[in-house]
């Protein structure tokens, strides 16, 4: 989550309820945040999927924005860089574009 928008979250939620630093933002259960999922897609038409996809999206997103595959595996903690290099699939145009860069420096050239 980008700083500005945390600060500003966190900045609503104190104000709000009350709720300091060490206490929990996300008070309802796994199993009800599921519940409300599969309600979203259902009444928008968006094929279901699972909490855990919106983490993979976002991997694969800041992976195609060019942020490193070491600084991202570190923000979301994994083990290795090789884990989050699975992420890199979401984006095959990458490889067209690759080749058409190196197309575009040969031609310089």
């Amino acid at each position: 989550m980008p700083k500005t928008v945390m600060e500003e979250a966190q900045n609503l939620i104190a104000c709000t309820y009350g709720v300091g630093k060490e206490d929990r933002v996300f008070t309802f259960s796994k199993s009800f945040l599921h519940h409300e999922m599969k309600r979203g897609c259902k009444a928008t038409g968006v094929k279901k999927i699972k909490v855990h996809a919106l983490r993979h999206s976002a991997i694969s997103l800041l992976i195609e924005k060019g942020f490193s595959v070491v600084d991202i595996g570190n923000r979301v903690g994994h083990e290795s860089s090789e884990i989050t290099f699975r992420y890199a699939h979401m984006f095959p145009n990458k490889q067209q574009e690759m080749r058409e860069m190196l197309d575009e420096v040969i031609e310089d050239v």
